[in-house]
């Protein structure tokens, strides 16, 4: 395999911006990601399991190079292996990289000698074919096959949407039939899903036509991510687990006000039935063949944003070091999987990886997207502190010992890399160059060895904790989160958020987690507020009781949970061929 000089790939599911990176990548013609992916020959997936210790009666094949493993197999075992987090800096649209790190980290680690096992997440088909394109890492740090993982894989996106859409029908069914549970038509919450991009579904109305039809209603969709069954198949510890989490499912009000749940509806049972094959963690390889579970995928700007615990601990039990990803930065998916997936499943990380780019820190220093090749030194001073923000969260608040990747660029100067590992030293924390896009693991060298020093160290940054305990009200668990994570000053509640919370209050679910549905793009619910913004307050315009989840989403800003396409959606670039050969999948 010929490595070559490379350029790293964004990561972003926003409305409106467009992430391809056309006018800042190398001049020199470099090989797509697809076609890099199409070039590699990969091992038997039977072969991949052995590897790690799985007996070919535990696969479940889907052709040769993807498996579904089987969750009892290793359900007693202990977990033997050190967790690894990988988040980052705020996203720009000039990208980060976090996945390519991820991916290059764990073949890092493999260069190194240890025993290393990624836990990923699966993309969604909204922004593959919205403006992100593919989402399984880039260049030489590939999971593969990445077609497949990047469009329909084994089908868990599709019996996800599949479960959420049978309670939906099941609810206006009920009504229909005479409504013995007394359900109030305009108390519903439970909203449809579809795994695309569509913002026509936003708002509609449903059940015209006549008696016949059903109930006439105000409806609307969600992307199949922001679906409460999908954060609940990624919190599952097991089948039974799933099944009761799915029966907690909260989906409306009686008249009289009393909390109509899925289980009432007797809809868990079919809805697990519908996820019973979906909930086995999904086998895969990277580029070099490191073992891959990539299953599960939120979003962490509107969900939990963090792969299925049931993968995490297949890993972690497997290997070494499991190192799994949690979406956009520290703020939103790291605060997440440490105050909610790894509270919710006993998980303690042993390091974190905060990934962040000179042009993205560039961009937050206020350069503009056409300007990032040149260098600039006062840019990338003024939008460090946004770097640092996140690095200070993950070690001093979360107390997980840090190191920072630099996802290298052709573009990124001498001086500026010395400006950047110079900030971090400041505060005692290394940051380590990364060129895993252009030379795979052996570019995740040095970072796989700090991390290794980092898990090993005996005398690290103190002992993982969490930013707030459940026991605080939901006003301080918020008060907490937009203080300690996001740098800001408070947060206020919109006047139906208040309802809401006395609702929430009044119903016994005050001792949840928050899952903050926020912009990415910055630590304020402004999306246009870069580098690392104080004295901001954040606004609370719902909150929403995810029962089965085991969390209260809160909703800030303009934040939506359907995206929507951009002016040139990157399904006009993706084509297959007469051979079934896929071409425009980045």
């Amino acid at each position: 395999m010929v490595h070559k000089q490379g350029r790293s790939l964004p990561e972003s599911t926003s409305e409106g911006v467009n992430t391809k990176d056309e006018e800042i990548s190398p001049v020199s013609p470099v090989p797509s990601d697809i076609e890099v992916a199409q070039s590699t020959t990969m091992l038997p997936i039977a072969d991949v399991a052995t590897s790690l210790g799985i007996a070919r009666e535990h696969l479940d094949l889907y052709g040769n190079f993807k498996a579904k493993v089987n969750i009892h197999a290793y359900a007693d075992a202990p977990r033997r292996g050190k967790l690894v987090l990988v988040t980052a800096m705020s996203p720009t649209p000039a990208g980060e990289g976090k996945t390519t790190t991820s991916v290059g980290l764990a073949d890092g680690l493999r260069a190194i000698g240890k025993k290393a096992v990624l836990a990923l997440r699966e993309p969604s088909l909204g922004p593959v074919f919205g403006m992100k394109g593919g989402a399984a890492g880039g260049g030489y740090a590939q999971v593969v096959p990445m077609e497949d993982i990047n469009l329909h894989f084994t089908g868990d996106f599709h019996a996800i949407g599949a479960a959420n859409n049978l309670l939906a029908a099941l609810i206006d069914n009920h009504i229909q039939q005479g409504n013995i549970l007394g359900i109030d038509p305009k108390t519903i919450t439970w909203k449809r899903v579809v795994d695309m991009n569509d913002r026509q579904l936003r708002h509609i109305v449903c059940g015209l036509g006549g008696k016949m039809q059903g109930v006439p209603r105000e409806e609307g969709f969600d992307i199949t991510v922001a679906s409460e069954v999908m954060a609940i198949f990624c919190l599952a510890t097991s089948l039974n687990d799933l099944k009761e989490r799915l029966g907690r499912i909260v989906v409306a009000s009686t008249y009289e006000g009393e909390v109509v749940r899925a289980a009432d509806l007797h809809a868990h049972g079919a809805m697990a039935a519908l996820l019973k094959e979906a909930i086995k963690p999904n086998l895969v390889q990277t580029l070099e063949h490191t073992p891959a579970f990539v299953h599960g995928g939120p979003f962490a700007n509107i969900a939990h944003g963090c792969n299925s615990v049931i993968a995490t601990d297949m890993a972690l039990k497997l290997g070494e070091y499991a190192v799994t990803e949690a979406g956009f930065g520290a703020d939103l998916g790291g605060e997440k999987f440490c105050d909610i997936t790894a509270r919710s499943a006993n998980l303690t990380p042993a390091a974190c990886v905060v990934v962040v780019t000179v042009r993205a820190l560039k961009m937050h220093g206020g350069a503009a997207k056409s300007q990032l090749r040149e260098e600039n030194l006062k840019a990338l001073a003024d939008g460090l502190p946004n770097a640092l923000r996140h690095v200070r969260t993950m070690r001093d608040i979360f107390g997980i010992p840090t190191v920072v990747a630099i996802n290298a660029f052709p573009t990124d100067s001498a001086a500026e890399l010395e400006l950047v590992e110079s900030k971090f030293r400041e505060i005692g924390v290394k940051a380590v160059l990364s060129q895993v896009w252009a030379h795979g693991g052996e570019g995740g060298r040095l970072l796989a060895e700090e991390v290794v020093r980092l898990c090993e160290d005996q005398n690290g940054v103190g002992s993982f904790r969490f930013a707030y305990e459940l026991k605080a009200s939901v006003e301080e668990k918020l008060t907490a989160i937009v203080g300690k994570i996001y740098g800001g000053a408070g947060v206020e509640l919109t006047a139906p958020a208040r309802r809401q919370l006395r609702e929430i209050e009044a119903r016994g679910f005050a001792d949840l987690p928050i899952c903050m549905a926020k912009t990415q793009y910055s630590f304020s619910d402004d999306p246009s507020a870069l580098g690392a913004p104080e004295d901001f307050t954040v606004t609370v315009r719902n909150l929403k009781v995810s029962a089965g989840a085991g969390f209260i989403v809160a909703l800030t800003g303009e934040i939506m949970t359907m995206p929507g396409l951009p002016k040139t959606p990157a399904a006009e670039r993706i084509d297959v061929s007469e051979e079934g050969v896929i071409t425009g999948l980045f």
